[in-house]
């Protein structure tokens, strides 16, 4: 009788524990983790374990026990499905949701953008500075960059689109430029098949290093698919594209912050004032709107442009109209 009412009572007091258990195990996984207000970002190596997890978690105060943790990733069936990366955890996680997030694979997210204009000595400086990134590129010559993206032999200038693109922490530099790079070729392939006809571009590529000066000429939108008509009539005549821009990237560093009449006379590849037609290589990253400028230009007949000194640009059809107009704005007298 004794031995009965032991039991019963073990029974009572297995029973009343394993349902305190339960309880403090369902209060644990819906109670918000132990965060500052401002959240908190965790980054999870890759190959890091579910348990070996937990026990971090437990160790650095978040949760208050790692056994639950890994009993609820277990039961449910996500323990071996958790994804490396850095994760912020908001005030208000619960376990279930932290769960959630690591399964997902929704890890914190950084932002780079590529500002249109830029060369490929501004890319590479704001590459190196990011802080989220894994460089593996610094000091190497632009040659061995272009071999390790894949593109031996290719001058890089122009080659990346300029754009914000996102990635989470710990993405190599390679993959970061491969993306802007085929971003850009993309882009232009698309925008080539669009273009119009007769245009004196014989390859896409052609069209990319024309972009590239149109995208330097003017930030005014509106007055792209304009310049971009100017320059493709000059091409259709023969004569000289001369845009300072070209000459500026010629002299590389000893570009001073002004042209003078001698460096218009500098024989450099890139001096458009000493050669016809296109320069060798872009001088710049053009957006989209550059490179559809160029490749559906403008009607008109103006061979001529000068800047009105408020970021626009006066067009005239003439030398004379230009010489005018350079008078004008440029020398001030009218």
């Amino acid at each position: 009788m004794i031995g009965h009412r032991l039991l019963g009572i073990l029974v009572m007091v297995v029973s009343a524990t394993a349902a305190w258990f339960w309880y403090d195990y369902q209060t644990f996984s819906q109670t918000p983790l132990q965060v500052p207000n401002g959240g908190i970002s965790y980054h999870l190596e890759s190959g890091t374990s579910m348990g070996r997890l937990s026990n971090d978690l437990e160790r650095r105060g978040i949760i208050r026990s790692g056994v639950y943790l890994r009993s609820l990733a277990c039961f449910s069936g996500r323990a071996g499905r958790i994804q490396a990366g850095e994760y912020f955890i908001t005030p208000g996680t619960t376990p279930e949701t932290l769960l959630q997030q690591l399964v997902s694979g929704r890890v914190t997210s950084y932002s780079l953008t590529l500002v249109e204009g830029w060369n490929f000595r501004q890319v590479l400086t704001a590459v190196h500075k990011h802080e989220a990134l894994k460089h593996t590129l610094e000091g190497l010559p632009d040659a061995e960059i272009m071999a390790r993206l894949g593109h031996a032999d290719e001058h890089p200038e122009g080659r990346f689109y300029p754009d914000t693109y996102r990635f989470p922490r710990g993405t190599t530099d390679v993959a970061f430029l491969k993306r802007a790079y085929r971003t850009m070729s993309n882009t232009l392939s698309e925008e080539w098949a669009k273009r119009e006809p007769n245009l004196p571009l014989q390859t896409a590529y052609e069209a990319l290093i024309l972009a590239s000066i149109v995208e330097k000429e003017t930030g005014v939108t509106g007055e792209r698919g304009e310049i971009a008509g100017v320059f493709l009539r000059r091409l259709r005549k023969g004569m000289k594209l001369q845009t300072d821009p070209t000459v500026i990237y010629g002299m590389g560093e000893s570009f001073e912050g002004n042209i003078r009449r001698r460096d218009l006379k500098q024989d450099t590849p890139y001096n458009t004032y000493v050669h016809a037609g296109l320069p060798p290589t872009p001088i710049s990253m053009p957006g989209v709107a550059a490179i559809r400028a160029v490749l559906n230009p403008a009607q008109g007949n103006s061979l001529y442009f000068v800047a009105r000194g408020d970021g626009s640009h006066q067009f005239s059809a003439t030398l004379v109209e230009h010489n005018r107009a350079v008078r004008k704005f440029q020398l001030k007298k009218r």
